[in-house]
């Protein structure tokens, strides 16, 4: 069945580390290749633009929302085509540790089970996240 992009899916993990600590880890975009995968592995400035070359989508260009002292961490991944894609995502606080919670929206014209593996994909990137802030 092809999406009329309506659906999202919220995808979350729980990290035995600070709110603080977590947020300066992942919002420097150069750390991405440790956790985030699906950019590929490697991202570099240039021009002021974040860009990741090696991504499984081709040249992307990520944009995180300014840095701020409420943990969004949201993004766009500019794909190839041009076309834009909005990444909601929080670090909140759980206890003494943390949670970050990224929401998947299904694109148009794409199928159950491409967002099937794309949520498997992002459920991947955060435990690597969490293994590494628990690790370190």
């Amino acid at each position: 069945m092809i999406s009329t992009g309506k659906e999202s899916r919220h995808l979350g993990v729980h990290i035995d580390r600070t709110v603080d600590e977590v947020y300066a880890y992942a919002s420097d975009p150069a750390n991405l290749p440790a956790w985030a995968r699906g950019l590929g592995g490697s991202i570099e400035k240039i021009d002021d633009q974040w860009v990741a070359e090696s991504s499984p989508m081709g040249r992307v260009v990520v944009a995180f929302v300014p840095r701020n002292e409420l943990g969004v961490l949201d993004h766009d991944v500019t794909l190839p085509s041009g076309e834009t894609v909005h990444n909601p995502v929080r670090v909140i606080a759980d206890g003494a540790g943390s949670e970050v919670v990224f929401t998947l929206r299904r694109q148009p014209e794409v199928s159950e089970a491409e967002f099937e593996r794309d949520a498997d994909m992002v459920a991947a990137d955060l435990t690597r996240l969490k293994d590494l802030m628990e690790s370190g």
